[in-house]
């Protein structure tokens, strides 16, 4: 396929055009001031023209507040979701399918009592405005609509193209050598838009040009238009906006959370561990106290696990097993020597109240031991919200003496099992939720 750049172009202002009302005649309003027209112009029309003469103004109150209520109702109105938001700005996906601020409506360019906006059909407009202008003057022109936008990870406004007719509105460069001899794959080019660029060189936002001509460009009418540059959503790497993906997040976060046994070599940033900690101790705890401590064991992992294990057997040895079946009881806690990182949860209950009688007592005791619980489970979760997995072992319940004397931790430090850490094989996909709510 050829180039889509042309030799020399020339970018030419349509001036003293008149301040549009609805239902005025834009075809032959420029007509009237752009007779030089020819054959294979293309003619950049800002869409707030389109709005005035197609009757998208809406009248608002004077008072401001009542003025931005209007508006934001509009917002709201002509979107189809909300991306993100910053303060009192909405970046939406209106009914056009593009993305922009407030769905596209504007005060700006319009009487103090008005806002507009976007035209319903700008491709259809575009369509209907080319027809007219073939009956005024019986030229053949190219038509693009636009307006104007912010653009993902760059700072500024652009124009670009919302409506078209009579163009080729992407250029596409699959299977086509660069002067290397480089084949190109996927490269298109948004031609509309850089066409509705340019011509806002010359149109601005100020000096009342509401439209513009580009002259010289090699116009190719393949029937597109400039819905087509609408990325489909399924094709769409960023097609969660920032308040969707906040939302899928909230929703995905404890489902994501499953017990990884298998992990690769790569280690953990211990800067992740920490934040997961962090927020494993927002957990709800009895009295306003801190029961839970996080060890993080390292040096002493072999000695530890290797305690363990002869706790282990001997407690099996007891119960009457034989020693293959120890062999393969034992096995289940390699999982802890083979992860990059074990931390061991410890429950301390400072600040427990003491009662007479067993009933509160033991009330107590399950209160803090509830408390641990929610702790371990925040920190699980915490780990797979950052892409770690993890798997909780009860190992050092059944042997908290041994802990507690390898590590060299208080007597009054109850292990609550230890937690393997560690990148997964396979990437955490959430879990469908389980149906257990009792009604009574």
């Amino acid at each position: 396929m050829a180039d889509h750049a042309a030799a020399a172009l020339e970018l030419l202002p349509v001036p003293s055009l008149p301040e549009f009302r609805p239902g005025d005649d834009l075809a032959g309003a420029i007509a009237a001031a752009a007779p030089w027209l020819r054959d294979g112009d293309v003619l950049v029309v800002t869409s707030k023209v389109l709005s005035k003469v197609e009757g998208r103004l809406v009248t608002v109150p004077a008072d401001p507040g009542e003025r931005d209520r209007i508006r934001r109702e509009h917002v709201a109105a002509e979107s189809v979701r909300v991306l993100a938001r910053k303060g009192r700005t909405l970046i939406t996906e209106n009914k056009l399918g593009v993305v922009q601020a407030a769905s596209g409506v504007d005060a700006s360019n319009v009487a103090g009592d008005e806002i507009a906006l976007l035209p319903v059909d700008p491709d259809g407009s575009a369509a209907a405005l080319r027809g007219a202008l073939k009956d005024l003057l019986d030229v053949d022109v190219a038509v693009v609509v636009t307006d104007t936008m912010g653009r993902a990870w760059r700072i500024g406004q652009t124009d670009a193209a919302i409506g078209s007719a009579g163009l080729r509105v992407l250029h596409d460069y699959a299977g086509s050598a660069d002067q290397h001899g480089n084949e190109l794959f996927v490269t298109q080019v948004a031609v509309a838009d850089e066409i509705a660029a340019a011509a806002d060189l010359v149109k601005g936002k100020l000096g009342a040009v509401p439209v513009a001509v580009l002259r010289g460009f090699d116009v190719v009418d393949d029937g597109s238009c400039a819905r087509d540059l609408v990325r489909p959503i399924e094709e769409d790497l960023f097609r969660l906006g920032t308040e969707e993906a906040l939302v899928q997040g909230r929703a995905e976060a404890v489902l994501l959370r499953r017990s990884v046994r298998f992990y690769s070599a790569e280690p953990v940033d211990l800067a992740v561990l920490r934040k997961a900690v962090g927020a494993a101790l927002t957990a709800p705890a009895p009295h306003h106290t801190k029961p839970l401590r996080f060890v993080l064991v390292r040096e002493k992992r072999a000695e530890l696990l290797a305690a363990m294990r002869e706790q282990w057997e001997r407690d099996l040895r007891s119960d009457g097993f034989t020693p293959e079946q120890i062999a393969r009881r034992v096995r289940r806690g390699d999982l802890l020597v083979e992860a990059p990182e074990v931390v061991v949860p410890f429950l301390v209950r400072e600040g427990a109240h003491t009662y007479p009688d067993p009933r509160r007592a033991d009330a107590e005791k399950t209160m803090f031991t509830v408390a641990g619980g929610a702790a371990v489970q925040g920190l699980l979760v915490a780990l797979a919200a950052e892409g770690l997995g993890s798997c909780w072992v009860s190992s050092t319940i059944f042997c908290a003496d041994v802990v507690r004397a390898v590590l060299g931790v208080p007597q009054d430090w109850e292990p609550l099992g230890a937690v393997a850490v560690g990148h997964p094989l396979e990437p955490l996909v959430p879990r469908e939720p389980l149906e257990g709510l009792i009604e009574l």
